[in-house]
């Protein structure tokens, strides 16, 4: 099964030695490596009903190197552990590797190595690691008062999605893809770096939850305008109208989009745009001066 999924994989220029012996070497000329891991759980992060193995293997290979692009690095390499019960197809085994292959293939980079266990469920864990090319690591603890905040990518798709997969709504077909294949501005962290961005993170748990860290980690006040906000709002108003929800709580609250969100002081680069500002004050976050008292974001053992 391992020589199916690894056969004929071509790997990037910073992989020296790939799957098949008892560890791969991967080049870090910078002379740091940037590390992230993180989990996907049958039931719990996807649904095979909802999902194809390939849509899995790509979501699981996008949420991790939006970590990387976060700090202002750039991804290079995936170390990738699944744990399926011993029924599981080989197909779709090989079809959840051809997706987290897919994926990679859009940074550059390379699936080098992992493991093969018998499990209940399906469980699916990436460990990415990522270089800096000489870049200082941006950090969620730099903001500071007089800053911009700003954002690249889409907000409110993953949230609006989710919602739809689970309604009887024959339309929005785009809205429910962007659930189960998140899309995160590749590219952007570096950008983000190399114009000065003091502080960052992606936003995976939801913007004002996001943002909640990053305010806490810089003690400061982080300011939101809904009116920065709009467009998202506004591609999600027919989705939420048909669903009689509220498109706020998919743009304020929803996670899982991957967009990156920082903070600069001074002029974005292209592809970012600003939705509000840093203040000096409590560490909290406000939308249009007030705090926000709808749902701020997902959390890991909520109820």
């Amino acid at each position: 099964m391992i020589d199916r999924l690894v056969a004929g994989r071509r790997q990037p220029g910073s992989t020296e030695l790939g799957p098949g012996d008892d560890a791969a070497v991967v080049r870090c000329p910078d002379g740091r490596t940037v590390i992230s891991t993180d989990m996907l759980v049958q039931g719990r992060h996807f649904r095979l009903d909802w999902s194809s193995p390939h849509d899995v293997g790509r979501k699981a290979i996008a949420q991790n190197a939006a970590d990387i692009e976060a700090m202002g690095a750039r991804p290079t390499a995936f170390v990738v552990g699944f744990g399926a019960p011993a029924d599981t197809a080989a197909a779709d085994a090989a079809a959840l590797a051809d997706g987290m292959w897919d994926e990679a293939a859009r940074l550059g980079a390379g699936v080098v190595g992992g493991d093969l266990v018998q499990a209940d469920s399906w469980v699916v864990s990436v460990t990415v690691l990522g270089e800096l090319a000489g870049r200082t690591p941006v950090l969620r603890s730099g903001a500071r008062p007089g800053a911009v905040v700003a954002v690249a990518g889409e907000l409110g798709r993953s949230a609006a999605g989710y919602r739809l997969l689970g309604a009887a709504v024959s339309e929005f077909d785009e809205l429910r893809r962007r659930h189960l294949v998140p899309e995160p501005p590749y590219g952007q962290g570096a950008a983000a770096a190399d114009a000065g961005a003091q502080a960052m993170t992606d936003v995976s748990d939801g913007l004002l939850a996001d943002l909640g860290h990053l305010a806490s980690a810089s003690q400061v006040t982080i300011e939101v305008s809904t009116a920065a906000l709009a467009a998202d709002q506004q591609a999600l108003a027919a989705a939420a109208t048909a669903l009689g929800a509220d498109a706020w709580t998919w743009v304020l609250g929803g996670g899982e989009d991957h967009a990156l969100v920082a903070t600069f002081p001074g002029a974005v680069p292209a592809g970012w745009r600003v939705i509000g500002q840093v203040a000096d004050g409590p560490a909290r976050v406000l939308v249009d001066g007030a705090p926000w008292d709808g749902d701020a974001g997902w959390q890991s053992y909520g109820g």
